[in-house]
This record gives C-alpha cells, sequence and structure tokens, in this order.
C-alpha cells in the first residue's frame, strides 16, 4: 500500500490538482500536501522533466507555451464543444472509399466519432486514442503507424513511424497545430511536427483543423503556410480579424457551428 507522503501519491495528486485547474500555486500544494516547499519543487521539477506540466513563478502550469505542448490529459478536456463541430464539418468532406490519415492532436481526434457513417474508410494514425477507438468499427480499415510510444502524447513517434507512413499514400490528411498567425501555423514539438510534415506529403488532399483559440499564437516550429492547406476548418467563436486574415491566406475556408 502506498504511503500518503511518497513521492508517486504526491505526484499523482499534484498532475491531478494541475490537469483539472490548468495552474497551481506552490503554496496550495505546500498546504494540500503537508510537505515543505523544497520537496514540491523536487516534485514539479520531476513532473516537469516527466513532460507532465511546465513550472513557471510560484507554481506550475499545463498551458502550452512557444516550446511545450501540454499533457494529453489537458487537452482534451479543452474546447471539446467547438473540436467536436469543427470535425463533424470535416467528416462531411470525406467521400465513403478513401484513405485518411490522422495526426495526434485533439482537435482531429473527435472525427473519429463520424466514421461509422462513412462506408469503406481507411484510416491511417499514429495517435493511440484512436487507435483504440477504432479498432473493432467494421466499416474501417484500419492501418496503426508505429515506434517509439510518448505517453505524455499518448501517440507514437520516430524514425520507425516516419518511415511507416513514407510507405503510403492516402486520399487525404487531417491535422492540427498548435499556432496560427501571419498565414502560418507553428507547432511546438520537434517530435510531433515531424510526423505531420511525413503525413503531409504522403496525402493528396490536407485539411488543418484549428479551434480559435490557436490564432494570433506562436509556437516554436513552423508546420506549414495555410495556403498549402486545401481546407482550413475552424469554429464560430474566431476573432473576426483572425478570419480575414485566414480569409486572406487560405485556398479555401470552412467556419463549423
Amino acid at each position: 500500500m502506498k504511503k500518503q507522503n511518497s513521492p508517486q501519491v504526491r505526484q499523482e495528486i499534484i498532475t491531478r490538482r494541475v490537469m483539472e485547474q490548468g495552474w497551481v500555486s506552490v503554496d496550495d500544494l505546500v498546504d494540500t500536501l503537508g510537505v515543505s516547499r523544497m520537496t514540491v519543487h523536487r516534485d514539479l521539477d520531476e513532473l516537469e522533466d516527466a513532460g507532465v506540466l511546465r513550472k513557471v513563478r510560484n507554481g506550475a502550469s499545463v498551458q502550452p507555451s512557444s516550446l511545450f505542448e501540454s499533457d494529453y490529459r489537458y487537452r482534451v478536456t479543452q474546447l471539446s464543444a467547438e473540436k467536436r463541430a469543427i470535425c463533424e464539418k470535416a467528416a462531411s468532406l470525406i467521400e465513403p472509399g478513401t484513405s485518411i490519415m490522422m495526426d495526434d492532436s485533439t482537435t482531429v481526434l473527435p472525427l473519429a466519432d463520424f466514421f461509422n457513417e462513412i462506408e469503406s474508410l481507411t484510416v491511417i494514425t499514429h495517435f493511440l486514442p484512436v487507435i483504440q477507438q477504432l479498432a473493432n468499427q467494421r466499416n474501417i480499415r484500419l492501418i496503426t503507424l508505429g515506434g517509439e510510444y510518448l505517453p505524455r502524447f499518448e501517440t507514437f513517434t520516430g524514425i520507425l513511424c516516419q518511415q511507416a507512413i513514407a510507405s503510403l499514400r492516402a486520399d487525404a490528411c487531417f491535422l492540427s497545430a498548435a499556432a496560427c498567425v501571419a498565414g502560418e501555423v507553428y507547432h511546438p514539438e520537434t517530435e510531433l511536427i515531424h510526423m505531420k510534415c511525413s503525413m503531409m506529403r504522403q496525402c493528396t488532399r490536407k485539411y488543418l483543423l484549428l479551434d480559435h483559440s490557436k490564432f494570433g499564437r506562436i509556437a516554436l516550429h513552423r508546420l506549414a503556410g495555410i495556403s498549402e492547406f486545401d481546407c482550413v476548418i475552424t469554429d464560430s467563436k474566431i476573432d473576426p480579424g483572425h478570419l480575414k486574415m485566414l480569409e486572406e491566406h487560405a485556398r479555401k475556408v470552412e467556419v463549423a457551428g
């Protein structure tokens, strides 16, 4: 049985609090856990090294920065209604009998909910939540992309995954990114951006799914110009200025909701 003051238990509590609240202070953690500030900082250091959270002044956050993408467990809870609306619109663009690639983004994840309405669909992905959801769906031919598993993102990546993508060709890919500004999209994680770029090279049509929170932000690595996508799909809460920018650069824009 775990001791209440063991590092494992403390870090589970910290992780749960940060995922629920988005940010937590060191003082709150000291009071909650009944340990010293030094112990809290040590736990936060270990959780940051594991990629679970990001240390900030006097606390910790799961909010992404230009250098950091937040943990899957947090991202999947954010803007779920907007992401679902975007994916419903995206699903309406998929023809029966086609093949598609899906990246590891939580914005694209709800797309799988609409596949039971599309006949003879081939889905290619490295994203574990999609793989688990579609594994027993009879109308889906599922092709999984293996490689090194990254628990923080619940996805497979690395050279083996890139080689698998390069050996395939699909009708369309559905991708997202962390940031969009001045007609270009960016992502903070090197491991993940390589997978997105590989998918874009192997697909005839390219769809970019971005909820309204992604606009006006910046991240470390450039993924592509908006004009490289056949269609950009966003939600109805997008700022009018950002929508105008999108319409100036994109080949086609769809607003969901």
